[in-house]
């Protein structure tokens, strides 16, 4: 019997309405959401089920919304006897992956993602840093490409490594529009904008892990129970010592989804599930691996049919 990893989607899969359904069927799910809430001081339940989507959207309520969808989704899947050899998230979702590893507590956790969105977002005045997704280029060509553009005075950098033929650089608007033009000149075959409020996992985020490490120290973070796959190394870490550093550089650092996932594989891994709203992970490990099997939980009917293929009900 192979290994199983549970995967946690970051920010962009957020949808209004999502996890109300397993919410509106279970008292032990609603107090999930209850118990974000409390701890926010807001009712951050009723705009992840009701909206509007352009607030739900905002980094400081997107962060919050993910991790507490997709912690109310892991515990229906943990009652349903599923458990994980190793748990991984993709930015935001590292967070959740340290509360499925018992690392983080879950109201800590969403505190601690709330903040983390209000210093993104303060990092960085709007409109002055963004993202851009580069297909069809390797990494070497276009780390080249914005090391080229950052010495010139716009600085743009790799943020997300995310699959085979998909990296997302994250920079100055006009650093990551630069790179951009270049890396299509060398051979890229898509750039295409994202819209983000701000250039995430890039060196413009520094003033941002100075505030996010005075709240982390606030709260307890203990040995992970399951090892988790960090973004900043793609390699497991259980010490609760370098799961704080790491998740410091991770915000200025690029996620190595691509490598995490392999390193799952190298460890005998070979069935994902992803928990959370959405289905983008799924879509890059299946990029990144045939030989794997991949299943997404974002609500009860597909809570339903993994519990059963796993089971092999």
């Amino acid at each position: 019997m192979g290994k199983i990893a549970f995967i946690f989607p970051g920010q962009g899969s957020q949808t209004v309405g999502m996890g109300k359904d397993i919410a509106q069927s279970d008292a032990n799910i609603a107090a999930v959401f209850q118990s974000a809430d409390e701890r926010l001081g807001f009712a951050l339940s009723s705009l992840i089920f009701e909206g509007p989507q352009e607030t739900l959207t905002l980094t400081y309520n997107a962060q919050p919304a993910l991790l507490t969808t997709s912690v109310a989704l892991l515990e229906k899947v943990k009652e349903a006897g599923i458990a994980a050899d190793y748990v991984a998230g993709h930015s935001l979702g590292e967070y959740t992956a340290l509360v499925a590893a018992g690392a983080l507590s879950f109201t800590d956790a969403v505190y601690a993602v709330r903040k983390r969105g209000e210093f993104m977002e303060e990092a960085v005045p709007a409109g002055e840093g963004t993202m851009a997704a580069v297909l069809g280029m390797d990494a070497a060509a276009l780390e080249a490409v914005t090391k080229e553009i950052s010495e010139q005075g716009d600085p743009v950098q790799l943020a997300n490594l995310n699959c085979p033929g998909q990296i997302v650089i994250s920079g100055s608007k006009a650093g990551v529009e630069k790179a951009g033009n270049l890396a299509k000149e060398r051979g890229a075959k898509r750039v295409i904008p994202l819209e983000v409020s701000g250039p995430f996992h890039s060196l413009l985020m520094k003033p941002a892990a100075s505030h996010l490490q005075e709240v982390l120290n606030t709260i307890a973070i203990r040995d992970a129970e399951i090892p988790v796959i960090a973004n900043v190394t793609a390699q497991p870490v259980v010490k609760k010592e370098e799961i704080l550093r790491l998740l410091i550089e991770q915000l200025y650092s690029p996620v190595r989804w691509e490598q995490s996932v392999e390193t799952m594989i190298r460890l005998g891994v070979d069935t994902f599930v992803e928990i959370g709203p959405g289905k983008v992970l799924s879509g890059l490990v299946k990029k990144i691996s045939r030989s794997v099997s991949v299943y997404a939980v974002n609500d009860l009917a597909s809570l339903q049919a993994t519990v059963a293929a796993l089971k092999g009900e």
